[in-house]
């Protein structure tokens, strides 16, 4: 099977976890742009397979460009040599290949292998010995908050401290009005150093005031010898010696005493509580996996990072005051953490926030630090809220629901001459790497081949983009090669300190479009397209000004409709889609009502928070945050599918919605009365009890299975929950067309236009001569 039927069978479960909007390039610029949707690709660089082999020494790399020996390379077994498919570089194999031949192959020529690990760690004696290197985990405590609210957080710390290895290093910030540095290693009473919450700190300046400058006795160890330098352990201790301590040290915590004047809020400086932890960790030994865990319980409102004034009277900002550009304080916080995440990029470390709060906490201004370092991040109301405590848990978790939490992650991609790579969106950053691959056009990380993951996990995925060099010699290279050829080389320390290099070859064909469409379309991958424009448009939505995604959206679905319908002109009754596009408009329609580009019924932090997990998801979540899928339950039938539309709702069904952030339990009206006489708990009426707790079953598992966890929402037809779904769902019929439709069906009020109206105006469109 080639690879490209092998990406279109089951694409998601493939070995080498990598899905494109199409899987036939066209041969020149002019024709790819013409495609309407990008070349891109995503990449789930820890996906696990179990057919993925581990190969225990170091990778084989062409002597002229950075690629790495693949199935692909072309290989002469008398000369032993191998031809690089990249830059057609002849090299030798050094002497201890001189074994191979067509029966002896090494893993990384086997034609299967288009993935494998290359441990790095056992052939790499520095690496091996900074294997024992654990990971430092730093909390930081927001104290403003109510005591129930406070309580709620310091428990979860003390189950957070005792889920940790042992070996971890733990160390422990509290900030209100002022910021807490506690010394762990000082038992005999506890021993706190302030610093003020309404003045920044510089690095140098935190490892000055906690006396670990080179004048305070801050020392380097050698690899292998200690995780931190010899001053900085008075702060960060292994989990198994500090429990108790930070168990006392959290019972004796109170709320931040500063008194706060009515009408105004409570004085938090969380940008600078921030700062200090990522100072504080600069004293960690280079190259140190950390990550500062912050739980936030509200706006800051003191020192830098300030989102809002202390007056309670002035709003905190909205997407309305960011579109008329009449808020000050967003630029100036935005801008502090874009400099937080270059110190914290800088030292390798990450940033993870735990916002629960029913107003906003300033996630969308801290969104680029979370980000660039690959961090995690939950929003929630409260502390005691499942959706934190069930996320909270599975940080920490290190047996079957574990994360897959990996450290000091790079991702390198080496294509075929004649592709350039336009950039990356997801959670990384750009290491400037230049080279000939790199295009003229920047999309997300740019202007690089390298790019930097200082965290990832088992579900981190990136959007590569990418573009074709329409010259001459290019053509004539393609005429040649009819095969292009992607590298993805990703290196990372895994949780147990293993230093691994995975290494992924794929291939597609070059089609020349202009001959014919046919294996053009049938490369196209309806949800990695739809995932990628989504994709798209919110980091047009950021950057562009004045940007209007519906309208961008609408106008580039019609030119697709238009490129590739099968119709005759200006006759809309005789437009057809091929079944590998038949999809594509519906999940636009979804779109284009999503929370991704309607963001005025959100809050910044709100859509900050789903843009972050868009960008960072699979295809396969990802396309569920834009289409959610709906199950419906019954007396009649096991559980189907049911349409995406206002008429699956019955009143003798019950409705398991899935969008990803929530999942919904909808009863209908019928089946809400028996539940509520009680009708379940009869001996005769045991059918009707099962069909209650199937969906109720089938939720749980979604919940469990998920990161962060989703918020579940049992309602009723008719009840005040019930717009979780109805929001969600096809408006086919509204209080415009209530009279045609059949009795009982639900009406949903509002004016926005129906699939079916939405595709009619798609058809007149795509097949207009203009």
């Amino acid at each position: 099977m080639s690879s490209t039927e092998m990406a279109l069978t089951d694409p998601e479960a493939h070995v080498d976890a990598i899905r494109m909007t199409w899987n036939a390039w066209p041969r020149t610029k002019m024709e790819s742009s013409k495609c309407v949707i990008p070349l891109a690709a995503t990449i789930a660089p820890l996906r696990h397979h179990p057919t993925i082999p581990t190969i225990p020494y170091a990778p084989l790399r062409c002597r002229t460009c950075p690629s790495i020996l693949n199935p692909f390379s072309r290989v002469d077994f008398n000369a032993l040599i191998w031809i690089c498919n990249f830059c057609f570089q002849r090299n030798h194999f050094p002497q201890h290949y001189s074994g191979i031949n067509e029966t002896n192959l090494p893993a990384e020529l086997y034609q299967q292998y288009t993935t494998v690990n290359y441990d790095i760690t056992s052939h790499n004696p520095q690496n091996h010995e900074s294997a024992t290197a654990t990971c430092v985990y730093l909390f930081v405590l927001d104290t403003c908050m109510i005591e129930e609210e406070l309580d709620y957080a310091k428990s979860a710390l003390k189950r957070a401290i005792g889920m940790l290895p042992e070996c971890a290093m733990v160390g422990f910030v509290s900030f209100g009005t002022q910021v807490q540095v506690h010394e762990l290693g000082f038992t005999e009473m506890s021993k706190v150093y302030v610093f003020r919450g309404g003045k920044d700190v510089s690095k140098d300046q935190v490892l000055e005031q906690l006396g670990l400058g080179v004048s305070g006795g801050m020392k380097r160890s050698g690899p292998g010898q200690n995780v931190v330098g010899s001053g900085i352990n008075r702060f960060l201790l292994p989990a198994s010696e500090c429990e108790c301590t930070l168990d006392m040290l959290l019972d004796e915590l109170r709320t931040d005493q500063w008194p706060v004047s009515p009408g105004n809020r409570a004085l938090r400086c969380t940008g600078v509580a921030l700062s200090v932890a990522a100072g504080l960790l600069k004293g960690c030994l280079a190259g140190t996996c950390a990550r500062i865990i912050a739980l936030v319980g509200g706006p800051c409102t003191e020192g830098p990072g300030v989102i809002v004034s202390k007056d309670q009277s002035d709003p905190v900002r909205s997407h309305k005051d960011l579109v008329k550009d009449a808020v000050p304080l967003f630029k100036k916080a935005v801008h502090f953490y874009q400099e937080l995440a270059t110190q914290l990029v800088s030292q390798g470390h990450i940033l993870d926030v735990f916002a629960s709060a029913l107003d906003q906490v300033g996630v969308a201004e801290m969104k680029v630090a979370i980000e660039k370092t690959g961090g995690l991040v939950v929003l929630s109301e409260s502390f005691g809220h499942s959706v934190f405590k069930d996320s909270f848990k599975r940080v920490l978790d290190s047996g079957e629901q574990s994360l897959g939490l990996c450290y000091s992650g790079t991702l390198e991609i080496n294509c075929s001459k004649e592709i350039k790579i336009q950039g990356v969106i997801g959670p990384c950053t750009s290491l400037e790497k230049k080279g000939p691959s790199v295009a003229n056009t920047v999309i997300g990380q740019g202007n690089t081949t390298a790019w930097k993951m200082c965290g990832l996990d088992k579900s981190t995925s990136l959007t590569v983009f990418f573009d074709i060099s329409s010259s001459d010699k290019a053509d004539s290279a393609m005429n040649v090669n009819p095969q292009l050829y992607i590298q993805f080389l990703t290196s990372y320390r895994s949780p147990d300190g293993q230093t691994r290099l995975r290494v992924t070859t794929v291939t597609r064909r070059w089609v020349d479009s202009t001959l014919g469409t046919e294996e053009l379309v049938q490369g196209f991958d309806q949800e990695t397209a739809s995932v990628v424009m989504a994709r798209l448009t919110s980091l047009k939505m950021e950057q562009e000004e004045g940007f209007d995604a519906t309208r961008w959206l609408d106008r580039n679905l019609i030119r697709l409709c238009s490129k590739f319908g099968d119709y005759r002109k200006d006759d809309p009754t005789s437009f057809m889609l091929n079944p590998c596009f038949s999809l594509f408009p519906q999940f636009m329609f979804n779109l284009r009502r999503s929370q991704f580009v309607q963001v005025f019924n959100n809050s910044p932090d709100e859509t900050a928070y789903f843009r972050l997990l868009l960008n960072k998801e699979s295809i396969t979540n990802a396309a569920v945050m834009i289409q959610p899928s709906l199950i419906s339950y019954s007396f009649n039938s096991p559980p189907v599918p049911a349409l995406l539309d206002v008429q699956s709702i019955s009143s003798d069904h019950i409705l398991l919605l899935d969008s990803y952030f929530s999942v919904v339990i909808f009863h209908g009206m019928t089946i809400a009365q028996w539940r509520n006489l009680g009708y379940q708990n009869g001996q005769e009426h045991q059918a009707f009890a099962q069909l209650l707790q199937a969906p109720q079953d089938d939720a749980h598992v979604i919940i469990h299975e998920r990161f962060p966890a989703p918020r579940l929402v049992v309602c009723d037809q008719h009840g005040s929950q019930a717009r979780f779904l109805l929001a969600k769902l096809n408006p086919s019929a509204t209080y415009n067309n209530a009279h045609e439709m059949a009795a009982g069906t639900d009406v949903i009020f509002t004016d926005d236009v129906s699939l079916q109206i939405f595709f009619e105006h798609l058809q007149k469109l795509a097949v207009q001569s203009s």
